[in-house]
C-alpha cells in the first residue's frame, strides 16, 4: 500500500517520474504519455493531482495535450547561439526540419535619425533595408529587420536571398572583425505579432546585432524570436572561443 503523502508530493513525484523520462530519453519528442487513468492507477493518487502535473508540465513547455487524444512529449525548444553569428536556415536544418525564407522588403531607403546613428553615418545618407521571416516547417521562428552600410556591401540589393538569405550572404562575403549583441525582452507591435503568427501580449526576444570590418559599421539588424518558441545562448570555453560538439 502506498503512503499517505501531501497531495503537493504526490503531484510533485508525477511531474519528476515524467520529467526523467523525457530527460534521458525513454520517452522522445512525441512520446505518447500514458493517460490520465493510467497514471491515476500507478501512483494511486486521484484525477485532479494528475492533471496538475500534467498542466504545468505542459505550461513548462515540456509536454503538448491534446483534447480528446492525450498527452505527448514537446520538441524541444530551438536555441540559437548568442555570441557568435548565428545561420538559422543550418541550424533549422541540422535538426531536420524544413526551412523557408519569406523576403518581405528589399531596397534603398534614407537613414532615419536612429539608424544613422547605429552605422555611424548621417542622416538620410542612403541604406540598404531588408525585412524577412524565416520559417521552421512553415511555423514562424524569427522576424528579421536588417540595415546594411552600401559603402561595405555595395551589391547588396541585388542578390537571391531566397536562395542564400541574408546574413548568410553577409557572413561569407564581408569579412567582419567586431561583433555586438544586445538582447531583450519585448512585446511585438501588431504588424509583428501577426507577421509571426502570434498574440500580440505574448513576450518575445529581441535580438539585435552589429558588425564591424575595420571599424567600420557594416550591418544592424533586430531578429524578433516568439519566447514560446526559440531560446538563445552559447558555450564558450574560458579563452572566448565557442565550444562545439
Amino acid at each position: 500500500m502506498k503512503r499517505d503523502l501531501p497531495s503537493l508530493a504526490l503531484y510533485a513525484q508525477v511531474k519528476d517520474h515524467i520529467s526523467r523520462k523525457i530527460q534521458d530519453g525513454t520517452w522522445p519528442a512525441g512520446h505518447r504519455l500514458p493517460s490520465e487513468s493510467e497514471l491515476v492507477a500507478q501512483f494511486g493518487i486521484s484525477r485532479m493531482t494528475v492533471n496538475r502535473a500534467l498542466r504545468e508540465l505542459m505550461e513548462q513547455g515540456r509536454i503538448v495535450r491534446m483534447a480528446g487524444v492525450g498527452s505527448f512529449v514537446a520538441e524541444n525548444k530551438p536555441q540559437s547561439t548568442l555570441l557568435q553569428i548565428a545561420n538559422i536556415a543550418s541550424e533549422i536544418r541540422q535538426r531536420g526540419h524544413d526551412y523557408r525564407c519569406e523576403m518581405l522588403a528589399v531596397e534603398r531607403i534614407a537613414a532615419s535619425p536612429d539608424v544613422a546613428a547605429w552605422l555611424d553615418m548621417r542622416a538620410g545618407t542612403s541604406v540598404f533595408h531588408s525585412v524577412c521571416l524565416h520559417l521552421e516547417n512553415d511555423t514562424p521562428v524569427q522576424l528579421e529587420e536588417r540595415y546594411v552600410n552600401p559603402q561595405v556591401v555595395p551589391d547588396y540589393l541585388e542578390q537571391d536571398f531566397a536562395a542564400v538569405a541574408p546574413s548568410e550572404y553577409l557572413v561569407r562575403n564581408v569579412p567582419f572583425d567586431q561583433i555586438e549583441h544586445v538582447v531583450d525582452a519585448v512585446l511585438p507591435t501588431a504588424e509583428q505579432a501577426s507577421r509571426l503568427v502570434m498574440e500580440p501580449t505574448d513576450p518575445c526576444l529581441l535580438l539585435t546585432r552589429r558588425t564591424w570590418t575595420r571599424n567600420t559599421p557594416v550591418t544592424w539588424v533586430r531578429c524578433l524570436h516568439p519566447a514560446s518558441r526559440y531560446s538563445l545562448g552559447s558555450r564558450f570555453k574560458a579563452d572566448g572561443n565557442p565550444s562545439f560538439g
